[in-house]
């Protein structure tokens, strides 16, 4: 009977699905007001009282990251939520994100005339500082959620939970994608920016929810509390971590890999607009059927991963898919809508198959206690990726297209041609298909077992 109290939460279906949703929910308004500008800048491209360009747009995206890659702070939050475990982290999390973003509403509903700070306008300046603030935040309550989904379904079914986690945070960048630019035709920015604020505080709440399960689910097995006094997370502990080659090569794969998908929702919208003739309310539709689609597809490739194995396998496929969608996308001459349309729900394949395995694979290669920091430190590499593929786009962007920012203030009728941006994009997947191989040879050399099941061979109570 005491045995039976002690696992009744973990071990309970119900409830452990039930934390997960909380827990996603959270991740839902993070990644909305992650993509929530992304489907306006040919909005904001034709707005003379922003007078931004492709590079302060491309400073604007990769701003995000500025705190996590230059101020290390990735590094400095997983080893926080290593030492002061995960209620504390998703609390602190959740207020980063609510400060950052309203710092971000605030600049976008300003208006600061010729004013500057560091040598830039005030205004981008503002909105950057705000987004960089918030992008600590969402990394942080990311890592935050990997380690409490690990705690709560680890030896059961871990990649079909990451991908349902994954799939309802995906959702909250198809909202944006698919419906911001025709709500601010409806109404003005900064209330369209403001609703997303309103998600980031119910998100809080739903945190606080979940730390009430987790206080019980600690109370209850002694086991599942994610830290303890001889099983914190030092220091040294890091040297263990870099020094696997398995570890280095899932944190290469990451950043590769979302450098070509998620820069994608912030330039892709754009990208619609001006090779494919898709109307300004609109340049998010095709983008959004990506993350649409993953909803669905990545717990699907979860359940594939949970009860059948080949990880690896799955990573190179989806890197693949990559490889062969922004190829198509580069190719001049292709301004088919439909193609396009096509594309993206390629896209969504490929951008399910790989987070679906490679998340999942990183409790088999770095001990549970160290998972945190394992996670933050592939997060901080990723987020070079998140700032500089962005900020390079811009700069490749304008400088391949010179004039047409000024004629868009002036009202003409003119367009950018990313033909040589997008070389980027095809370049980032094809080295993450190169790494793919080499994963799966390391597992093969190391037996992580990448390509065996997750879920253990033994019947739930």
């Amino acid at each position: 009977m005491v045995e039976k109290i002690k696992q009744s939460l973990r071990e309970s279906k119900r409830a452990r699905w039930t934390a997960l949703v909380i827990l996603s929910f959270t991740m839902f308004a993070g990644y909305l007001f992650n993509e929530i500008i992304s489907p306006l800048k040919p909005i904001i491209d034709a707005d003379p009282s922003f007078g931004w360009d492709g590079s302060d747009f491309g400073m604007f995206f990769g701003a995000y990251a500025w705190f996590n890659v230059f101020f290390v702070m990735l590094i400095v939050v997983g080893i926080l939520l290593d030492r002061l475990g995960i209620r504390f982290s998703t609390i602190t999390s959740a207020l980063l994100m609510i400060i950052g973003a309203g710092i971000k509403y605030y600049a976008f509903k300003t208006e600061m005339g010729d004013a500057q700070i560091f040598g830039v306008g005030a205004r981008l300046m503002t909105a950057c500082i705000g987004f960089a603030i918030f992008g600590v935040g969402v990394e942080f309550a990311g890592i935050t959620v990997s380690k409490a989904v690990v705690k709560w379904f680890k030896g059961k079914e871990i990649a079909l939970a990451m991908g349902m986690q994954v799939a309802i945070a995906r959702l909250g960048s198809f909202v944006p994608l698919m419906f911001g630019a025709y709500f601010v035709s409806l109404t003005d920015v900064p209330t369209y920016i403001a609703m997303g604020v309103l998600f980031l505080i119910i998100g809080l709440l739903g945190f606080i929810v979940y730390n009430i399960m987790d206080k019980k689910l600690d109370g209850q097995d002694k086991s599942a509390v994610d830290y303890t006094e001889e099983d914190k997370f030092k220091l040294k502990d890091l040297g263990i971590i870099i020094s696997n080659r398995g570890f280095w090569l899932i944190a290469i794969l990451c950043v590769l890999f979302y450098s070509a998908v998620f820069p994608f929702y912030k330039y892709g919208p754009d990208l619609m607009f001006n090779k494919f003739g898709v109307s300004k309310d609109w340049t998010g539709l095709i983008p959004s059927i990506v993350p649409f689609g993953t909803i669905f597809l990545t717990p699907f490739f979860g359940g594939i991963y949970d009860k059948r194995g080949k990880g690896a396998t799955m990573m190179i496929i989806g890197a693949f898919i990559l490889v062969v969608v922004h190829l198509i996308y580069w190719m001049p001459g292709i301004t088919s809508m439909y193609l396009a349309f096509a594309n993206a729900v390629l896209l969504g394949i490929g951008f399910s198959l790989v987070p679906s395995a490679m998340w999942p694979s990183v409790p088999k290669i770095i001990p549970e206690k160290q998972i945190g920091s394992a996670y933050a430190f592939i997060f901080w590499i990723q987020n070079f990726g998140l700032w500089g593929i962005p900020l390079l786009v811009g700069i490749v962007l304008e400088k391949t297209n010179p004039g047409v920012a000024e004629s868009l203030k002036a009202g003409k009728e003119v367009t950018y041609d990313y033909q040589t941006t997008w070389l980027i994009f095809v370049g980032c997947t094809i080295l993450a298909l190169i790494i793919a191989f080499w994963i799966k040879a390391e597992d093969k050399r190391k037996g992580y077992g990448l390509e065996l099941p997750n879920i253990e061979k033994k019947a739930e109570e």
